[in-house]
């Protein structure tokens, strides 16, 4: 199961300029990425260890802390993990964009991605592993859809006994699911300390930021929100 895109429309900006840019810039870093790694992969493993955020480092007040929680927003271990978050990216962040105006959006992506992976560290103390990877931050994107916009429609590509079908659900419905995917693994983590290549705890820390959504919207949308109107 794979969302496409939110079927409703925009309500204040036709585009969604943030959104598109922060594609493009994944996308380009992306490039360099591949570009670095096909000259040399074991430099390109030492710009993840740089740029990446490691928790070990954090904890013990070494390198760059939140700085690095930034720059590893950007970094991706390859095309399908920039892909998932991409297509996540588009589908849920252009209407929560839409709410709060680009730039506002802007430093509540930011925001939320840094309380992922601090997240991440509390949990993590002494991982040495660098955590790269926009999805914490798409993580806050999606809990501030499911609080905005529950009641939305998001088209989403389903193969069923081999055949395609792309139906409509509702956001609400679709956001409980992908939460309940990543709290097993979460607990798992937490209480056994299990190893998995995916930042469940950065996802959760990124969902539960979310509320923090509210200090970013447009004064209408703020006003919308708690008049009980449609956003």
């Amino acid at each position: 199961m794979l969302p496409l895109n939110d079927t409703e429309p925009n309500r204040y900006e036709r585009q969604s300029s943030m959104t598109i840019a922060l594609i493009m810039i994944n996308v380009l870093v992306m490039i360099v990425e591949l570009v670095i790694g096909f000259d040399d992969y074991g430099r390109l493993m030492n710009v993840f260890s740089v740029f990446g955020f490691t928790p070990s480092l954090v904890m013990n007040r070494s390198g760059a802390g939140a700085i690095m929680s930034i720059t590893s927003l950007f970094l991706h271990g390859g095309f399908w993990h920039l892909f998932g978050n991409m297509v996540f990216l588009w589908v849920f962040g252009r209407r929560v964009e839409d709410a709060c105006g680009p730039w506002r959006f802007l430093l509540f992506y930011l925001t939320c991605g840094v309380i992922a992976d601090f997240a991440t560290a509390v949990v993590e103390l002494d991982s040495s592993i660098p955590s790269i990877g926009a999805s914490g931050a798409i993580s806050g994107i999606i809990g501030a859809h499911f609080l905005l916009f529950p009641g939305g429609r998001i088209r989403i590509f389903v193969l069923l006994v081999y055949v395609p079908i792309f139906p409509r659900i509702r956001a609400f419905w679709l956001i409980l699911f992908w939460i309940a995917t990543q709290i097993i693994p979460a607990m798992d983590i937490l209480i056994n300390h299990a190893g998995y290549s995916i930042g469940y705890w950065a996802h959760l820390g990124g969902f539960l930021s979310a509320p923090l959504v509210f200090l970013f919207l447009r004064p209408q949308a703020f006003q919308r929100f708690f008049n009980g109107v449609p956003v």
